[in-house]
């Protein structure tokens, strides 16, 4: 393995590019009209329809408050519902509604745009392998 400066390891560059991805999201909000945590927030619970909030607080690494409030938001704003867990008095299962599926697509536009300002100097087979080494980074981690 080759010695690289700490700002070109593997760990910084993925974290640069994330945070930099997010930040030119901030730019473009207006698109959804979302705030980052209230857009990703209702990307995860498309992606999970009917999870448990201690469940959608654990993917999005944030305390189980803090997703309340954001659950909260977008309640109020009609784009997510809390139903209550068959099985679970105590817990609630988040939904998105028929509303929040405008919002959805703007984000997907936006996440779009970004992707394609990212990858524009990539080659496809050079996208295809970075998304390949990712996903197989991601697929061992999950099991360590």
């Amino acid at each position: 393995m080759q010695n690289y400066p700490a700002k070109d390891s593997l760990g910084f560059l993925l974290a640069d590019v994330s945070r930099l991805m997010r930040r030119a999201y901030e730019r473009r909000v207006d698109a959804s009209g979302l705030t980052l945590a209230q857009a990703r927030l209702l990307v995860y619970i498309s992606r999970h329809e009917g999870a448990r909030q201690v469940d959608l607080a654990e993917l999005l690494e944030i305390q189980p408050i803090t997703l309340a409030r954001l659950v909260d938001q977008l309640v109020a704003l009609g784009l997510a519902e809390r139903r209550p867990a068959p099985n679970d008095r105590r817990a609630h299962l988040i939904h998105t509604t028929a509303a929040a599926q405008p919002r959805l697509q703007a984000i997907g536009q936006v996440a779009q745009e970004i992707r394609q300002q990212a990858l524009q100097d990539l080659a496809p087979d050079q996208i295809a392998t970075l998304n390949h080494a990712l996903k197989s980074m991601r697929s061992r981690l999950c099991g360590a």
